[in-house]
């Protein structure tokens, strides 16, 4: 048995390991399935200490997103007065607002999640691979929680969806691949150029402005509609 930093058990045998360059994809799918349980680890261990010694705790994940959504439906659907195409405003910004949240959140977490495990990085062997999609995890449990009270705001305002609700899954498993691409790569970047830390949360709040969140679609001039969708 051994111990992490936190004092928590782990339950990893001690067999020999031997690191060989140049070795195939197969033996690194086989590590990663060798290493299954410290990713689960890894995964409650976030979720533990995401919202340790708030008053709130796991509310954080509906209050920032409501809130959000409180705002750009005051600004965009009050002031501006976009149309929200017969969708009530708050359901238009909060459907189109998880899907932003879930990748900035994975992305800003998983790319700096190098740098905040240096310590464990350091000091034992596991596929690196694992720390990035750990926190990617984690921002997807936050997104499915937000889920629901977007369940609650479409029965409050007794609005329905279409059948391309369907595809719902479908989206989500590619927004989940996308992230991870992009954030391994800036994770991996982020150790060597600590610059990145600074352009993270800029290309992440940038992002949140210029993509149609906050307002529909059809606001966006119809040549610039492809590259926005």
């Amino acid at each position: 048995m051994h111990q992490d930093s936190s004092g928590h058990e782990l339950d990893i045998q001690d067999d020999e390991l031997v690191i060989e360059a140049g070795q195939t994809d197969y033996h690194y799918w086989r590590d990663l399935w060798r290493y299954r349980e410290l990713f689960f680890f890894l995964v409650w261990r976030d979720i533990s200490v995401r919202y340790k010694q708030t008053v709130i705790g796991v509310g954080w994940s509906v209050i920032r997103p409501v809130l959000i959504m409180l705002v750009f439906t005051f600004v965009f659907g009050r002031l501006a007065k976009f149309p929200s195409d017969g969708v009530p405003y708050p359901i238009l910004v909060f459907a189109a607002m998880l899907p932003w949240q879930l990748f900035s959140g994975a992305f800003t977490d998983a790319g700096n999640s190098l740098i905040g495990n240096t310590n464990m990085v350091s000091k034992v062997y596991f596929p690196r691979i694992i720390i990035p999609s750990s926190s990617i995890i984690v921002c997807l449990v936050d997104f499915m929680i937000a889920l629901l009270i977007l369940l609650c705001l479409m029965i409050w305002y007794d609005f329905y969806p279409n059948w391309r609700i369907l595809a719902l899954p479908v989206f989500t498993v590619y927004c989940v691949m996308t992230v991870f691409a992009a954030s391994v790569w800036i994770a991996a970047l982020n150790v060597k150029y600590r610059d990145f830390r600074y352009v993270i949360p800029f290309v992440v709040q940038i992002g949140m402005y210029i993509s149609p969140v906050g307002f529909s679609s059809n606001v966006v001039p119809e040549q610039w509609r492809l590259l926005y969708s």
